[in-house]
């Protein structure tokens, strides 16, 4: 994704209107004026003026602070704006070559990690075994070593990283990063994620202590990697992972809906009927997940002799065409597609996405069969049903677009901007 783009998708995925407003009541500090110019509110100095109410001088001094401490550069002269001719005014840019992100996704028994650009570029990834039930400790502690192969890969030095994003796949109380009660990442509950992570980045790639962490649900950095990227204008977005469990991002006006500590999305343990003597893993029976997820189908699978143990294992066979294979991630699918017309109906999205494991023309086909037929046609007049764009790296560009969004927030720039003594 090109900066130029990314920069267009940030302003519509933030729910704003790309129109230039009064800004702070002149009181627009240097961060109030970076996101203008980042969101493309704003992107010249007499337009800054004008959106905050500042002064000519006074947004001279705030552009100041971001020229030295990186974080904007001047761009190409724009049109002409008065008839008389002139000067063109000198457009802004936020300058993404300053630092970098690092971001991983991490699932069952494997993960993926990357370091990005500050708009979204994928410049050096890294894919490989890594097991969640080994525990937090050994996995963030060898994802740190992935972290220093990454960064020498892609030519960066450790301090140029201004943060890092983990997706994980079980529900994360997000002003913690801790995760709370997930059924299939045991011994991950209530742990330090932030902590280990920021220790392990330092000890494996000389990183400067105390770089930000952010930890979020899988489905839901999906949801807003894929919402930011392919669809910026859509107002209410909802994406569903069904991988060896089953989770749902939620996208509102560009902002993930997370419920009140985190647990918003759990979809797959909604209880359904055909479940009822089906044990799920949270301990459960009749949950979604034990009848409908990737490990239900690899299970029933491996019941009739085929060699399947996860979701991964699954998305194998179909795509070798393996017919047995075809046919439960179908019937799954309508499984799944029976619960979504009850979301559909409660959140009337404009964009419902299928992605993880299963997400192939068999499971789709039986989603849109069971959720047109359940749901009114008022909830589907105007819904695209649709697979992923993203694919496997939707997590991680999502990730990396929650840590860019915090960091460059107006309140947390100032911070880091004193920090810097600029």
């Amino acid at each position: 994704m090109s900066g130029r783009a990314s920069a267009s998708a940030s302003a519509s995925a933030s729910g704003r209107a790309v129109r230039v407003g009064r800004v702070g009541g002149g009181h627009a500090g240097a961060g109030d004026l970076l996101e203008l110019v980042r969101s493309g509110r704003a992107t010249t100095r007499g337009a800054l003026q004008q959106a905050t109410g500042l002064s000519r001088a006074t947004v001279g001094q705030r552009l100041d602070r971001l020229f030295r401490a990186g974080w904007l550069r001047e761009g190409a002269g724009g049109p002409v704006g008065s008839p008389l001719g002139g000067r063109p005014s000198i457009t802004l840019e936020f300058d993404d070559e300053h630092a970098v992100v690092l971001a991983a996704d991490l699932d069952t028994r494997h993960a993926r990690a990357a370091v990005l650009s500050l708009t979204g570029e994928i410049q050096a990834e890294h894919t490989g075994t890594l097991v969640i039930e080994e525990g937090p400790d050994v996995v963030l502690d060898e994802l740190g070593r992935w972290f220093a192969g990454l960064l020498e890969k892609a030519g960066h030095p450790a301090d140029a990283v201004c943060g890092m994003g983990l997706a994980v796949p079980g529900p994360v109380d997000t002003d913690t990063g801790r995760v709370v009660q997930p059924p299939i990442m045991p011994g991950w509950d209530g742990y330090d994620i932030r902590g280990r992570l920021a220790r392990a980045f330092t000890e494996h790639a000389a990183g400067p202590a105390g770089t930000p962490v952010l930890v979020d649900n899988d489905a839901n950095l999906m949801a807003y990697g894929e919402q930011r990227t392919a669809y910026p204008d859509c107002s209410a977005f909802v994406l569903v992972k069904v991988s060896t469990g089953i989770g749902a991002g939620v996208v509102v006006h560009g902002s993930i809906y997370r419920g009140i500590d985190g647990g918003a999305g759990d979809l797959g343990h909604i209880r359904v009927p055909q479940g009822a003597n089906a044990l799920c893993r949270c301990g459960s029976y009749g949950c979604l997940a034990a009848v409908a997820s990737g490990g239900a189908v690899a299970r029933r699978l491996a019941e009739t002799g085929v060699p399947a143990a996860s979701g991964s294992d699954v998305r194998d066979l179909l795509t070798a065409g393996h017919t047995g294979a075809m046919a439960l991630a179908r019937e799954a699918g309508r499984a799944v597609g029976d619960v979504l017309a009850t979301v559909v109906t409660l959140l009337n999205p404009g964009v419902l996405m299928i992605a993880g494991d299963l997400a192939g023309t068999p499971f789709l086909t039986g989603v849109r069969e069971l959720l047109y037929q359940r749901a009114l046609p008022r909830s589907t007049a105007h819904l695209d049903v649709v697979t992923s764009r993203l694919g496997e790296r939707a997590g991680l560009v999502g990730a990396g677009a929650l840590v860019v969004e915090h960091l460059y927030a107006p309140r947390r720039a100032e911070e880091r901007l004193a920090a810097l003594g600029v």
